[in-house]
C-alpha cells in the first residue's frame, strides 16, 4: 500500500523565559493511502504541535528544530508559503479542536465556505463555489444547508453545527489526508459519537487517509487502523489497533488501557488512574521520560533513554523491560 505521508525524526521546541521547551522529540509515523493513524496521548504530550509542523502552521515562538515530514516523498517543511498554502486544502485538510475559534464571526458560513474554494480553484465562479459549499454542507448532514443556513453568522449556531462546517470547510478541495484534531473536545457525549461516526463514513466513502488526534482511547479503537502513543514528546509504541489493544507492550499503554471505565463494572471495583503528573516539558527526566510514573522502573530507566523493540510487522515499543540486556539484579519499583 502506498505511504501517503511520512514522518520522521520530527522535533519541535519553544522559546520560553523557562528555557528551551522539547516539545516534541523525534517522532516517526507513517501515514498509508486510506488509513487512518490515531494519535493517543495525555494533554501536553506533543500531539497537536506535531500536527502543526506538518501543515506548516507553526508560529513563534515555536520551531522545527530537525526532521522530515514527506508527503507523496516530497518534503514539506522547506515549502514556500505560496507553495504550503496551495498544498493546504488540496492535499491535507484540517479540521481544528475548538471550531468556534476557527470561524471568523464577522462573516456569513456562506462567504467562509465560498472563499476556501475560490482561494485554491481560481477559475471557479461564485454560484458554483455556493452550489458545492451547499452539497457539502448536506453530505455532513446540515439539513438546513441551503440560501437560509448560508446567511447564518458562526454565533447562531452550536458546537456540534459548527464542527460540521469546519469539517465541510476541509473537506472542500478534495484532500487526499485529513488532520482531525482532537475534534470532539469542546462537545457533548451525543454529538461526540455522531462527529466521530460521521468523519469514518466520510473516510471510508472517499477513501481518504486520516489522522486522528485524540485523547480518548475509546474513539481510537472506532476509528482508527494505526495507533501511535505519545507521552512526553516522545512515541512510545506504535502499532495497529489490535496490537495496541490486545498486545500492548508498553506500561503506558497498559495503564491507559487501564484506566478506561468498564461497562460490566461494580460499584465496589475501583477507578484506575496513573499515579503521579504528566512530564514538565521545560524539565523532563533524564533516562526514560516515563520512568517517575512507571511501577517497572528499573536503575536504568532512570538514566538510559530506551532502544526501540521492534515486536511485529508495524508494531513497536520504546522500552528496557522489553529489551533482553536487562539484567536480573537490577533493582525493580513496585
Amino acid at each position: 500500500m502506498e505511504n501517503l505521508l511520512e514522518v520522521k525524526e520530527l522535533k519541535v521546541s519553544f522559546a520560553t523565559p523557562r528555557g528551551i521547551v522539547r516539545a516534541v522529540n523525534g517522532i516517526d509515523y507513517t501515514v498509508r493511502k486510506g488509513e487512518v493513524m490515531g494519535i493517543i496521548g495525555e494533554s501536553g504530550s506533543g500531539k497537536s504541535v506535531g500536527a502543526y509542523a506538518v501543515l506548516g502552521l507553526l508560529k513563534p515562538p515555536g520551531r522545527v528544530d530537525g526532521g522530515q515530514v514527506l508527503y507523496k516523498g516530497r518534503e514539506t517543511l522547506t515549502m514556500t508559503l505560496r507553495d504550503m498554502e496551495t498544498f493546504r486544502g488540496r492535499e491535507i485538510g484540517m479540521v481544528f479542536q475548538d471550531p468556534a475559534s476557527c470561524l471568523d464571526p464577522v462573516f456569513t458560513i456562506g462567504r467562509q465556505m465560498t472563499e476556501v474554494l475560490r482561494s485554491r480553484h481560481k477559475g471557479i465562479s461564485i454560484a458554483e463555489a455556493k452550489s458545492r459549499s451547499e452539497d457539502m454542507l448536506r453530505s455532513v448532514g446540515i439539513s438546513e444547508a441551503g440560501s437560509r443556513f448560508m446567511k447564518r453568522y458562526p454565533f447562531e449556531l452550536s458546537g456540534g453545527q459548527c464542527q460540521r462546517i469546519m469539517i465541510a470547510a476541509a473537506l472542500l478541495c478534495e484532500p487526499k489526508l485529513l488532520i482531525a484534531d482532537e475534534p470532539t473536545t469542546a462537545l457533548d457525549v451525543t454529538i461526540q459519537a455522531q462527529i466521530v461516526r460521521l468523519l469514518k463514513k466520510i473516510q471510508q466513502e472517499k477513501n481518504m487517509a486520516m489522522v486522528y488526534i485524540t485523547h480518548n482511547i475509546s474513539i481510537i479503537a472506532e476509528i482508527c487502523d494505526m495507533v501511535s502513543v505519545m507521552y512526553g514528546g516522545y512515541i512510545l509504541e506504535q502499532g495497529a489497533v489490535d496490537d495496541i489493544f490486545y498486545r500492548a507492550a508498553h506500561p503506558y499503554t497498559r495503564a491507559l488501557l487501564e484506566a478506561v471505565p468498564r461497562i460490566n463494572a461494580t460499584s465496589g471495583d475501583p477507578l484506575l488512574s496513573i499515579p503521579g503528573n504528566p512530564v514538565d516539558p521545560a524539565d523532563p527526566p533524564t533516562g526514560c521520560v516515563f520512568h517517575p510514573r512507571c511501577k517497572f522502573c528499573r536503575d536504568i530507566c532512570q538514566s538510559e533513554a530506551p532502544p526501540r523493540s521492534i515486536l511485529g510487522e508495524r508494531h513497536s515499543a520504546s522500552c528496557w523491560i522489553l529489551d533482553a540486556g536487562i539484567g536480573a539484579s537490577q533493582s525493580a519499583r513496585g
